[in-house]
């Protein structure tokens, strides 16, 4: 098996809106937004922050991508992360979420974000296994109203 993770670029705007609907169609609640991705909204989240194609010989299984926060550009929260059914339970995506930690680590950012949906508690130990702690005081700023709000978990970068 031959894995890559690569950068994406406003040009795989359309292909991670596809993948991202693939990922999480039959595996996330069926309201939340990323159901409706666009490549629109991927290309703005790509201009604004960036993403991760993960390819397992040559062909796209997973995508993950990051926004700095608006209020802290040194944070970033990671979102959309995912990786087609037909290539799940073979911690795939734990490159994904590696090439974001690297690269924040590399661009000097202060501290990496994510949210687990309330119907998701098992990613919790995912996460803690890449450093995540839980911050239960902190809110996820692309929080859907319509559900119940998503656990943060943080990792810090630097201290």
């Amino acid at each position: 098996m031959n894995l890559r993770v690569r950068e994406a670029t406003t040009d795989d705007a359309r292909l991670i809106a596809e993948l991202t609907r693939a990922a999480w169609a039959g595996k996330v609640s069926v309201t939340s937004s990323g159901h409706r991705e666009t490549a629109v909204i991927v290309a703005e989240h790509l201009r604004d922050g960036g993403g991760f194609v993960l390819e397992v010989d040559n062909q796209a299984i997973g995508s993950v991508r990051w926004l700095p926060l608006d209020s802290e550009q040194d944070v970033w929260e990671v979102c959309r992360m995912g990786v087609l059914p037909g290539h799940r339970g073979t911690n795939l995506s734990q490159h994904l979420l590696e090439a974001v930690i690297h690269h924040g680590l590399t661009s000097g950012v202060q501290e990496v974000r994510l949210a687990v949906r309330a119907d998701q508690p098992k990613l919790i130990d995912f996460y803690a296994a890449y450093e995540f702690e839980l911050a239960e005081e902190l809110e996820y700023s692309h929080a859907n109203p319509l559900e119940p709000p998503p656990l943060v978990m943080r990792r810090l970068l630097r201290h």
